[in-house]
């Protein structure tokens, strides 16, 4: 698809289709894909209604999304011992996604804010125990986007 047939996340269909090219990717990627399908054992349809509500609620302003983001992802922390190269993954994951499905003001902002979650997240996230039992996932390999190694 060309830039000039891109436009900007407009409304809920459009955060939706995000929210489902994004899972798309993640639940096969070779880096996270596992702890969505193996450890997190993510119902996709139960879960893109909420998360569209999320990025609605940043995005187009809509208050749609009352959960909170942060205790899920606790749990699965508590898991696998998630580590920066997850968060970096994900986040390649969500700006090649958004990148080629939209282009504008909100496409811009979609990516500077999950770039603030994740990086909150991990700080948040650092500061807590990894129980013994945790399956600290192999992220060695990966070479994040700003050239790191994790």
């Amino acid at each position: 698809m060309s830039v000039s047939n891109l436009h900007d996340i407009e409304d809920r269909t459009d955060c939706e289709r995000l929210v489902r090219a994004f899972y798309g990717r993640a639940l096969v990627d070779p880096v996270i894909g596992w702890i969505f399908v193996d450890v997190a054992k993510l119902d996709v349809e139960a879960h893109v209604p909420q998360i569209a509500s999320f990025w609605e609620t940043i995005l187009l302003g809509a208050r749609s999304y009352a959960g909170g983001a942060f205790a899920p992802h606790a749990a699965l922390h508590a898991q696998v011992g998630l580590r920066g190269g997850h968060f970096e993954r994900w986040l390649w994951l969500w700006h090649t996604t958004v990148d080629e499905l939209f282009v504008g003001e909100r496409a811009e902002l979609a990516k500077a804010h999950a770039v603030r979650v994740a990086h909150a997240f991990h700080r948040r996230l650092e500061a807590m125990p990894v129980p013994a039992r945790a399956t600290c996932a192999p992220v060695g390999f990966l070479v994040t986007q700003h050239g790191r190694r994790e």
